[in-house]
């Protein structure tokens, strides 16, 4: 049942029985439910009331503009520690609310729950603690509202709930959720330092197999030069001796087959030296340079496959030089290309481009073969190396092919045209 101050028991309708110290807010409230409780036909309205505020599942209590328990329902009460009774007359900022979560006193010009009538406007908090009979305090949430009599402020009434339990599993979950951040930020760092270890190490092998390339360009050109310089003068000077034979031995008919099947097998033998020199190191790469190198290796490859070959590169382009190690290693790709279409591709001609585009340059082997299903990572040490090859040049090999449709690979090279006088 809903407790309300008690005013007297006197017959009078409208005139309560009062104390002089009551101020005139009570009063005016006192009266109000005075006369309610008087009038007969407002029983049944009041009964409803009452039952209203107990089946709330809330506490709910008003107060007069002096902070003092004008009514409170059961299950407010009961929350705090008392009955009814006891709350009611007494200063509810002092019962319940004088103090903060830590102990230290909550002035009543801080009380959010007073504001509601000094200001005339609601507020609803959360965030704060209720104090009940024993000392103990409890998270509460509550909402307090200004009471009207008219325009006038007369009180407020406030609504409380225990939340003690919602509090304390957001505080869980809150724990739950920064522990979660805490692990998510620390495998985040992790996974940052095993990607910087991982783009270090690839960086490294990048590096190593430039450096591994540049070895072995320079090895074979040191064992280019010492087959050239030794046995290329060895295997020309034995020529000469056996040609010299031939000369003298012209009247000896079986002396003279004789020395012919050896003439034969000694410029069979300098051919051989001549392709080994020329695929350990191209001397026309050095001495004229890469477009004309390129033009020669698919010349000397159409020459060995009978497959139907064209070069076409612009005139201007043949002026630019793009440093020994570049050119070196756009001819071994170029090479290695014509080597895959030789072995796999089935074609019946070949055509290698070279066009400027903007600064960059552009190389393009093309074949009309079988094609293929481009691997997305390519597995193969040939497709591997000439990938390895573009990268270290700052540059970028695309292989665009599809089953029946040929292959194309391209070569893009970028920004090395800047110093040079080439039209785009």
């Amino acid at each position: 049942m809903l407790r309300r101050r008690p005013f007297g028991h006197g017959s009078s309708l409208t005139r309560p029985v009062v104390t002089a110290a009551l101020p005139a807010s009570q009063l005016l409230l006192t009266a109000m439910f005075t006369d309610l409780h008087q009038l007969s036909h407002h029983h049944a309205w009041r009964r409803q009331l009452e039952l209203l505020l107990e089946s709330t599942g809330e506490g709910i209590y008003g107060i007069d503009l002096g902070g003092r328990c004008i009514f409170i329902n059961q299950i407010g009460a009961e929350m705090l520690g008392f009955s009814p009774d006891e709350v009611l007359g007494r200063n509810m900022h002092y019962l319940m609310h004088h103090s903060h979560a830590d102990s230290r006193l909550m002035p009543v010009h801080d009380c959010r729950i007073f504001r509601a009538f000094q200001q005339g406007q609601g507020v609803r908090v959360d965030d704060e603690v209720l104090w009940r009979r024993d000392g103990t305090a409890f998270e509460a949430e509550y909402a307090s509202y200004p009471i009207r009599d008219g325009g006038k402020v007369v009180g407020a009434v406030v609504t409380f709930n225990d939340i003690s339990t919602r509090k304390c599993a957001e505080r869980a979950l809150q724990e739950a959720h920064n522990e979660l951040e805490r692990r998510v930020a620390q495998r985040t760092a992790d996974l940052s330092a095993a990607n910087e270890q991982l783009r270090q190490s690839h960086v490294a092998l990048q590096r190593l197999s430039s450096h591994l390339n540049t070895v072995r360009e320079e090895e074979r050109r040191s064992v280019a030069r010492d087959i050239h310089d030794e046995l290329g003068a060895s295997l020309t000077a034995l020529q000469l001796e056996l040609n010299w034979l031939q000369r003298r031995l012209a009247s000896e008919p079986p002396l003279q087959t004789k020395l012919d099947g050896m003439v034969e097998i000694t410029q069979a033998a300098m051919g051989a030296v001549r392709r080994i020199l020329t695929d350990l190191r191209p001397g026309v790469l050095d001495h004229l340079g890469l477009w004309a190198a390129l033009e020669w290796l698919l010349q000397d490859f159409q020459s060995r496959s009978a497959l139907q070959c064209r070069y076409d590169c612009a005139a201007a382009l043949e002026r630019c030089r793009l440093g020994r190690d570049a050119e070196i290693a756009v001819y071994r790709i170029a090479q290695e290309v014509l080597t895959n279409v030789s072995r796999h591709a089935q074609a019946s001609s070949v055509e290698l481009s070279a066009h400027a585009e903007a600064q960059d340059l552009l190389i393009a082997i093309r074949d009309d073969g079988r094609g293929m299903q481009v691997p997305a990572q390519p597995s193969s040490f040939g497709l591997l190396g000439m990938r390895e090859r573009a990268r270290a040049l700052g540059g970028e090999l695309r292989i665009d092919s599809q089953p029946g449709a040929g292959t194309r690979v391209t070569l893009r090279l970028r920004n090395v045209l800047a110093l040079q006088e080439v039209p785009a």
